[in-house]
């Protein structure tokens, strides 16, 4: 596959994919849990609450690892690995843009003052297991 090729199978996985893991690092070691990912091309966003473990670890180590893509049906179910930095962003064109009724299960709207984006900007991702193609990796 040639670049444009990569980026686009790897856009398809971010379109179809918004539920993975996000790792960051606390007492340098790896902490993962589920988030729920928008995307702009390839840059990710993921919204939290401010007083959290994840913010916190974002704060004193920004690099952070993210898992999307992978369906559960084996061999051949494309996924991503992204290595990135992510910064706390909690402008307000930001939180009104990504909001959506769901998030009303933990803030009270997009002005909600808990209400945070975990901003990433991938450094590298990594194209994984597409049928007939070695691990594809695009640096950012």
């Amino acid at each position: 596959m040639n670049e444009k090729q990569v980026k686009d199978k790897i856009l398809e996985v971010l379109e179809h994919h918004k539920v993975g893991t996000l790792a960051t690092v606390q007492q340098n070691k790896p902490h993962s849990r589920y988030m729920t990912f928008h995307n702009e091309d390839l840059h990710l966003y993921t919204a939290t609450d401010k007083d959290t473990h994840k913010a916190e670890e974002i704060e004193q180590n920004p690099y952070v690892h993210v898992l999307l893509g992978y369906d559960g049906k084996g061999f051949e179910d494309p996924y991503i690995e992204v290595e990135g930095k992510a910064v706390i962003n909690d402008s307000k064109e930001l939180k009104e843009k990504l909001w959506n009724e769901y998030m009303k299960h933990w803030f009270k709207g997009p002005e909600d003052p808990d209400y945070i984006v975990l901003d990433i900007q991938p450094t590298q991702i990594r194209l994984m297991n597409v049928e007939g193609e070695d691990p594809q990796t695009i640096q950012l």
